[in-house]
């Protein structure tokens, strides 16, 4: 068996990285990707390898010169690279396919050690490498029958996303049999490029080929593995994120990115928090119904917004105004503050990294589980000459809750001192007790210093449309915020979101129920696993204890690394005595169980 590599593209979308060098020369954490497909076809025991060249040909074959690869190397030349699709490149090494059985690739693709040996080892003679499609995907894809042959090759131009449950991306890496090259491969390709060119691609071959009784041609599927094709810098950026050889370095990679997760393929997310129970199908399909609508128009503005939300959550207009997240309103309302403020940590980082620290004073509850009363908060803030509060209800790691008429006191208590409560019940409606929402008119008029904020992303599941909303009696603040954020500074989805949500309020009562079950269900799952203490919560999260010496860290990073699971390190986040303790979140059930296996696994190794 010998391999062709197709790398004569200029791979333009790199820009800078690709100015004096092919794209295969690009480093993936250090490496380039030729030098990384190389060495893995070198350890096949290939009779060659033949490389079509055409940008930067010659500083190419230098560098690969310099590469310890024991294969036997030929090359071929398209010196109209900048012309050509790539089926003009395969054109030049039809004598090769020939002659052996081949490994086709294209050399801007980084893919798991064992892909190419799988495809080289299994009997079937003829394979196209596939993956199932995820919204990242680019390019040709095509639709299988339960035999594995490829019934449909899709080209970008006959794409439909109504299809995307049928479709697997072509992963650009191919077998080919050298009696399917001879028989059928050459002479379409030769008939191919002699009628429409030789701007084409060789996938278009196989999509003629597919039609014929003996193609031959069948899928191989993917079960797992990583690959990444790299066009662009955002692309080069996920490739060496995904493939680092250091555990470290790659869980620091992945919680400095904040989100974004869609783009790893099986990427299973116990760190950002959303509720997997809302939003309905109905609700989704109403939005999809106004994608063009809603994508082509402008947004309202901030009246208009603030209208819809007091809509939502019953108060008057004056008193509410809607954030692009609940992000964009915690920097504006801790930007008014200037005196001392106090918090209750451990607690969502956003409000304290938002304030000097200097001019923080924090409460740190001593109990086992974290909780805390509000005797508690008014006892120890009593003589701190506080100008403002920020309690987070449910709180966040711990999942600590404060019942309302605790808050209620609470609130009282710091009118009669003239400090502000900053409320933040993001994740109140996760809580058993019913009607807990301090989101009312009467009592936010009873509570002047008052100020409510709340994160619909979480709350509703739709973190990507960006909404939140604060509230208070104080209209001159809420006025301020208005005035502070950009009058646009929610899109048309969120609008429109707002001017529909009240439809499904049913909807979300029963998505709050499926939640609250299944988190009884995880939280006692987890309990039964040897080694895991789990915190009481009424939030859409846990925080569990590691009781039997494992690390967090080292089980956060072998959790990515082994089985594509994040979840949430708590060891810089908190300090007692040694104590390890991870955060993950409440999803489905079927995802849940995935954790549960994980975890009994690992935690039955050394961490």
């Amino acid at each position: 068996m010998q391999a062709i590599i197709l790398a004569a593209g200029m791979g333009k979308r790199l820009k800078a990285l690709t100015a004096g060098n092919t794209k295969c020369m690009v480093k993936v954490n250090g490496v380039t990707l030729v030098e990384r497909a190389l060495t893995q076809l070198d350890e096949l025991g290939l009779s060659r390898i033949v490389i079509v060249a055409g940008y930067q040909s010659q500083n190419l074959r230098d560098y690969v010169a310099t590469l310890d690869v024991a294969t036997p190397i030929e090359w071929r030349l398209n010196p109209f690279y900048d012309k050509t699709n790539n089926i003009y490149s395969l054109s030049l090494a039809t004598d090769a396919l020939e002659e052996d059985d081949t490994l086709l690739l294209e050399s801007d693709i980084i893919f798991e050690e064992g892909v190419l040996r799988d495809l080289v080892e299994d009997p079937r003679p003829t394979l196209a490498l596939v993956d199932k499609y995820e919204s990242w995907m680019d390019g040709t894809v095509v639709k299988l029958d339960e035999d594995d042959d490829i019934v449909a090759f899709v080209p970008g131009k006959k794409f439909r996303f109504t299809d995307v449950d049928d479709y697997y991306k072509t992963v650009n890496i191919y077998k080919f049999s050298k009696e399917f090259s001879r028989t059928h491969y050459v002479p379409f390709l030769e008939a191919y490029v002699k009628a429409l060119g030789n701007n084409e691609y060789y996938e278009q071959v196989l999509r003629v080929i597919m039609h014929l009784d003996d193609s031959e041609l069948k899928a191989k599927r993917l079960s797992g593995q990583l690959w990444y094709e790299i066009d662009d810098a955002q692309d080069l950026d996920i490739a060496e994120s995904m493939f680092l050889s250091s555990d470290d370095e790659q869980l620091y990679r992945f919680e400095e990115r904040y989100g974004g997760y869609w783009r790893y393929p099986a990427l299973i997310d116990f760190c950002y928090l959303v509720n997997p129970y809302f939003p309905p199908k109905r609700l989704l399909d109403e939005m999809r119904a106004s994608f063009d609508t809603l994508v082509t128009q402008y947004p309202s503005g901030m009246r208009v917004n603030s209208l819809l939300a007091a809509k939502n959550f019953n108060v008057e207009q004056q008193r509410i105004v809607v954030g692009n997240g609940a992000a964009e309103l915690i920097k504006s309302l801790v930007g008014t503050l200037t005196g001392t403020v106090g918090f209750v940590r451990p607690t969502f980082e956003e409000y304290p990294n938002r304030y000097v620290r200097d001019r923080s004073v924090s409460f740190v509850p001593q109990t086992d589980d974290f909780s805390y009363t509000a005797d508690d908060v008014m006892a120890f803030f009593a003589d701190k000459d506080l100008q403002a509060l920020v309690l987070i209800n449910p709180d966040n790691p711990s999942g600590a809750y404060m019942p309302k008429e605790d808050v209620l006191r609470l609130a009282a208590w710091c009118g009669e001192r003239g400090i502000r409560l900053i409320y933040d019940e993001s994740f109140a409606d996760f809580a058993d007790e019913p009607d807990n929402s301090l989101l009312d008119d009467a009592i936010l008029a009873a509570n002047p210093t008052l100020v409510v904020v709340k994160s619909i992303s979480k709350s509703y599941g739709v973190p990507g449309v960006r909404l939140g909303i604060a509230a208070s009696a104080d209209t001159d603040l809420i006025s301020f915020i208005k005035h502070d954020v950009a009058i646009w500074n929610i899109n048309s989805f969120g609008e429109f979101f707002l001017q529909i949500a009240e439809k499904y309020k049913g909807d979300y009562r029963k998505a709050l129920d499926g939640l609250r079950s299944a988190r009884a269900e995880f939280a006692a799952q987890l309990e039964q696993i040897p080694g895991l203490r789990v915190l009481p919560s009424q939030a859409n999260y846990l925080m569990v204890e590691l009781v039997n010496g494992a690390s967090s860290r080292r089980l956060a990073k072998r959790l990515l690394a082994e089985r594509s699971i994040l979840i949430k390190d708590l060891s810089k986040k908190i300090e007692r005595d040694g104590r390890q303790f991870i955060r993950v979140a409440v999803r489905t059930r079927e995802d849940n169980a995935v954790l549960i296996s994980a975890l009994r696994d690992l935690l039955s190794k050394e961490l």
